[in-house]
């Protein structure tokens, strides 16, 4: 079943105004209305049947139906009023069992995939004569409810941006009280949809989602591609030293129009150590720590605020610059599966969230950028970081005063030793993040044939299964450069000009002359990883680029 696009959707938050009593008021709606859903939870679990309905629209009515006494059904299986004495509101009951009903998927779609994962892996156990070695825990349901008020219409009403009248359970009787909010304005043109009367740090908040109206999708990735003349994408290489970004502008045909470097990280990574570092020396204080039990929350939020706070920042300028350019398409690497070294806490946890953030990145880049009709997309990033994009050669990988001899993860600069094209190694992975997306809905390229070996002398080109060769002509770094297929052998290209460290982006080089470097460099062992090299400078990793400035 395909997925289908939605609307833009964009959640805002508006501070209530209330007198000290209207604090109880909002505990006891929350408690009221988890006391329901945990209910209809119940119900679900007497009755799965209800999961196995068509939509949520027939689930809520089953559910009534089993719960709710009317005239035409005076006696239901299993009463709420028995179990809730409290008088419930129609749309209160049923913005609850909506509650239940995706806690109940949730669990049981948890819990499938764990029958499944726990019966492939005795079975593959049985087949090696050993026992099995799944020792996963099966999900559980929840054990307690701590969902916020929903407020579906009749709940809520009146809202102007500057106050809203809510009805709210006072323990006794269901009252109307009228709230003062402050909060950014709704833009016009956005359908305000179900509030949520949320707590957050002793202050209770609504939050009010809203729909774009009038959106027109936007075309899909093969037809704008299409478009030689007007389709641009942009690029981004996310890491987790200085350049938290590098974003690249491509042109249809694969040529790098603008670059520029997001940076901030070091300063990011400085904060949150020296926030990590306080918690190792608490809990070296305090001892051994219970479980489920929270300790260093104070901190640990400020750790989870400055991560937030960067994520968005970095993410609206990626957006930003990709309207500047024109871009309909962000294109990302599909990253997972990374774990921090070992060594002290704060270094680990740092690194940690450093991984973390990547994907917080791309979350927040995702909808910022459809509302802007931008669509993002990932690609494989096998070797994005050490190959050459322009002849997909791999590269020497060496900080600032070193000899580019061998690959070293998250260094800043890189050396083709094929077309001795230099510069910053984060710029190179993002140029072949774009080529790589190009490739893939390309129909008249013609995917060139892996080579086994370099020849002799390392002259020539070498292609890779997951690339596509690569020039360097007068419109800048080019994708396409096609190989044509003459008596089942590629025919020899000229060789790529080289670039130098005062290059300039998209402008053509002479052909350098000299002896050239051994092409033979070892490869590492673990995947690309940022780490204390020395800094990107302009001048030392590429001249001529443009560049934000650096800080968040």
């Amino acid at each position: 079943m395909k997925r289908r696009a939605s609307r833009p959707t964009k959640t805002y938050r508006f501070r209530l105004g209330y007198r000290p009593k209207a604090d109880v008021w909002f505990g006891e709606t929350q408690e009221l209305f988890n006391r329901v859903a945990a209910f209809y939870f119940d119900v679900i679990e007497v009755h799965p049947g209800v999961l196995e309905l068509a939509d949520d629209k027939e689930a809520l009515t089953a559910l009534e139906r089993l719960t709710h006494a009317t005239a035409q059904n005076s006696q239901p299986v299993m009463p709420l009023a028995e179990a809730i004495p409290e008088p419930i509101p129609a749309m209160f009951r049923r913005a609850a069992i909506h509650a239940a009903l995706g806690s109940a998927r949730s669990f049981h779609s948890n819990l499938e995939r764990w029958r499944k994962q726990k019966a492939k892996a005795e079975e593959k156990a049985r087949a090696k004569g050993k026992p099995s070695k799944f020792h996963a825990r099966p999900p559980i349901p929840p054990r307690r409810w701590n969902k916020s008020t929903v407020l579906y219409d009749g709940m809520w009403d009146e809202f102007d941006g500057h106050a809203v009248l809510l009805k709210v359970w006072t323990g006794d009787s269901w009252t109307r009280v009228k709230f003062q909010v402050s909060g950014r304005p709704v833009p016009a043109g956005w359908k305000l949809g179900s509030p949520q009367i949320v707590r957050q740090g002793g202050q209770w908040h609504l939050h009010i989602p809203t729909t774009c109206n009038g959106f027109k999708f936007p075309a899909k990735v093969e037809k704008q591609l299409a478009d030689k003349k007007r389709t641009r994408i942009c690029a981004v290489d996310l890491n987790i030293n200085d350049s938290l970004a590098v974003c690249t502008i491509h042109s249809a045909d694969g040529a790098v129009v603008a670059t520029r470097f997001i940076r901030g990280g070091r300063e990011l990574q400085h904060r949150r150590k020296r926030a990590l570092g306080r918690v190792a020396r608490k809990r070296s204080q305090t001892g051994v720590i219970r479980e489920y039990q929270s300790d260093n929350a104070k901190l640990f939020r400020y750790v989870r605020a400055i991560d937030n706070d960067t994520a968005h920042r970095v993410s609206r300028r990626i957006v930003k610059f990709a309207r500047e350019y024109g871009a309909s398409v962000i294109v990302f690497e599909h990253l997972g599966h990374f774990r921090p070294e070992k060594g002290k806490y704060s270094k680990r946890g740092n690194e940690k969230r450093s991984y973390w953030l990547r994907g917080k990145i791309y979350r927040y880049t995702q909808y910022k950028a459809w509302e802007h009709r931008i669509i993002t997309s990932r690609v494989n990033p096998r070797n994005t970081s050490r190959e050459c994009a322009c002849c997909h050669t791999l590269v020497a990988r060496y900080g600032a005063g070193e000899a580019p001899i061998e690959f070293r993860p998250g260094a800043p600069l890189f050396l083709c030793p094929a077309c001795l094209k230099r510069g910053n190694a984060d710029r190179n992975a993002s140029v072949n993040i774009g080529h790589r997306f190009i490739e893939r809905y390309s129909t008249h390229l013609e995917k060139p044939q892996a080579v086994s070996a370099p020849p002799k002398g390392g002259a020539e080109q070498c292609s890779k299964e997951q690339g596509v060769s690569v020039s360097h002509g007068t419109s800048g770094e080019r994708y396409g450069a096609q190989r044509t297929r003459k008596q089942g052998k590629p025919v020899k290209q000229a060789r790529p000009s080289s670039e130098g460290a005062d290059d300039r982006v998209g402008t053509a080089q002479e052909k350098r002359e000299g002896p050239r470097p051994s092409r033979r460099i070892p490869r590492s062992l673990r995947p690309q990883r940022s780490g204390g090299y020395a800094a990107n400078t302009p001048s030392a990793a590429y001249a001529g680029v443009p560049e934000e400035a650096a800080g968040l």
